[in-house]
């Protein structure tokens, strides 16, 4: 044995300080699943909130550490370079654990009142945003995979939790199967990568595609199609929507508000950093792909939310209307569209998040037609107010954070003369007021012997209702700040 060569293991290099808000996100949940074994009958629902919120607001702290480093410093990766360190990276961080929070807050109440068990439900909470910021993060297209199937893991058992509920199983394994195909399409696109340009890293990737001039891009075009259609999967984009308003209809409310706004923007991070920064130098190739994807998701997302009935499906269809405008933003593969989609992200993100409160707390999670809401506006007008702001934000009327939303991604498409595309935007956004105003109408539009309904609202529901209104109208009123740090975020988006 002692004449075999010595052979040492050269590990990567690691920026522990970089990766502490996953290390803390992934800590809570083996704290919280530690004492719910040791001690169950004393993990309560509000000590698992607890945990969960000082975790979120403890990474969140170190999040602006790390941006004021990257801004004085620059960008840096670490672990092989499997992980950026950059702008857009902490962006998307900071929109994932304020979202935890909310979250959190919103499901402490409901996890009680619908008889799930509140330990498993914040772990998995937890792990799914430590999966979410490692998308964001991935720069690498392996890490990027394993960071979704982190996050979507913990949706299927999230989703499957209510009990209760047959409606709730189903809905889970609707999302397991669009999870699957997802997962397959994207493991195989990351194969016909790594075949065409001889890495899976996205700055080798880049410096490939922009040293050599391909005699046959077959392989090339095959691995961004078969990616674009894993993530348009992931983030409901028509035609790859189907199943996805069942699934927002069965899931926990608390659960369909986090699907619809971080499990949505994770999508987006990974479909950005994927195609603007590696994929850059061919954009003509699959921008016009993604345009198409933008039209059919914007029409089928508006014209489908306005014949439903239901309000947490109407809200299911218009979640993909708001995918098409984000797409919109994508397909002008340029500096300004991707600043205007990461500031759309954001501000619905508390929209969505609002919304998806506000049907939590109308009682037993279930059917939500439209009448059960008839008369809101009389038994609880502070309630139908907020919800009538976060559906006129939705709907892109002026002094919301939706307007300025919608207004960068229309500029952005014009400005990359996406005359057509722009006009069915707007177009898109008509259609859809329609559907908004409904809802607005049965709130305050019913007669006078009408009883509205009287939902108790937790106080934590409350202060998160109280957050993301108030933002929604700041943004409306003073967006300059948020799109300074949308557009702060994107230069620095990959770097070697």
């Amino acid at each position: 044995m002692s004449g075999l060569p010595h052979l040492a293991f050269a590990g990567p290099s690691i920026d522990w300080w970089a990766l502490l808000p996953q290390m803390i996100l992934l800590g809570a949940a083996l704290l919280i699943l530690l004492l719910s074994a040791l001690a169950p009958q004393r993990t309560s629902s509000g000590l698992a909130t607890v945990i969960t919120l000082f975790a979120a607001v403890t990474a969140y702290i170190v999040a602006l550490g790390l941006w004021s480093d990257v801004k004085t410093e620059g960008p840096s990766a670490t672990v092989a370079s499997a992980l950026g360190v950059d702008g857009f990276s902490i962006f998307f961080t900071i929109l994932i654990l304020v979202a935890l929070a909310a979250t959190a807050l919103l499901a402490h109440n409901y996890l009680d009142r619908e008889d799930i068990d509140p330990p498993e439900f914040h772990a998995l909470l937890l792990c799914s945003a430590a999966g979410a910021i490692v998308m964001a993060s991935a720069n690498d297209l392996i890490v990027m995979f394993l960071g979704l199937e982190a996050l979507s893991i913990a949706l299927y058992v999230m989703i499957a939790m209510h009990a209760r509920r047959p409606e709730a199983r189903e809905s889970a394994m609707k999302y397991f199967v669009l999870g699957a195909f997802s997962s397959a399409f994207l493991l195989y696109g990351i194969a016909l990568t790594y075949g065409s340009t001889g890495s899976t890293n996205l700055v080798h990737v880049r410096d490939y595609l922009d040293a050599v001039v391909f005699r046959d891009q077959h392989l090339l075009m095959a691995a961004m199609a078969l990616l674009l259609v894993g993530f348009s999967f992931k983030v409901a984009a028509a035609p790859f929507h189907f199943w996805a308003p069942d699934v927002y209809q069965g899931a926990p409310s608390p659960v369909t508000g986090w699907m619809a706004s971080i499990a949505k923007a994770a999508g987006f991070a990974a479909l950005l950093r994927v195609f603007f920064a590696a994929f850059a130098s061919h954009d003509a190739d699959w921008a016009p792909v993604v345009a198409v994807l933008a039209f059919l998701t914007l029409l089928v997302g508006a014209v489908m939310a306005i014949l439903q009935t239901d309000v947490k499906r109407m809200l299911a269809f218009s979640s993909i209307s708001h995918a098409g405008y984000v797409l919109v933003a994508v397909q002008s593969a340029s500096a300004n569209g991707t600043s205007a989609a990461l500031f759309y992200l954001f501000t619905y993100t508390f929209m969505v998040l609002g919304s998806f409160a506000i049907i939590g707390a109308m009682g037993v999670d279930g059917e939500h037609p439209l009448d059960r809401y008839a008369g809101l506006g009389r038994s609880r007008p502070v309630l139908a107010m907020a919800f009538t702001i976060l559906l006129l934000a939705q709907a892109g009327v002026p002094l919301t954070s939706g307007f300025v939303g919608k207004f960068q991604v229309i500029a952005a498409a014009v400005e990359g003369r996406g005359y057509l595309l722009a006009s069915v935007a707007m177009l898109s956004a008509v259609i859809g007021a329609f559907m908004y105003l409904r809802i607005v109408m049965a709130m305050y539009v019913v007669d006078d012997g009408v009883e509205g309904p009287s939902p108790t609202v937790h106080w934590t529901v409350s202060i998160v209702l109280i957050g993301v209104v108030g933002f929604t109208l700041l943004i409306g009123i003073v967006p300059q700040f948020l799109i300074e740090f949308a557009e702060d975020a994107v230069p620095v988006l990959i770097r070697g």
